[in-house]
């Protein structure tokens, strides 16, 4: 269960889209997550490993050696 708040105006905005399309606001709520939380994941992840990386406890390696070791050098 999740009980979200929303800005008036998008709240507005998902009722008028849900009473127009005849689906509820609870469908949209899902759709619109499921299509970003990959997206926010990553960029969560990311933003993880930079700081790591910034801190020296991770390793970067340059991008010719990567594509060398997955076998895609030019």
């Amino acid at each position: 269960m999740l009980a979200i708040r929303l800005p008036q105006s998008i709240e507005k905005r998902l009722e008028r889209l849900a009473r127009r399309t005849g689906r509820t606001k609870t469908y949209y709520a899902r759709e619109a997550i499921l299509e970003h939380i990959e997206d926010l994941e990553d960029l969560y992840l990311a933003e993880r490993a930079l700081e790591r990386v910034r801190r020296g406890e991770e390793r970067t390696i340059p991008l010719k050696d990567a594509l060398k070791r997955h076998g895609l050098e030019r």
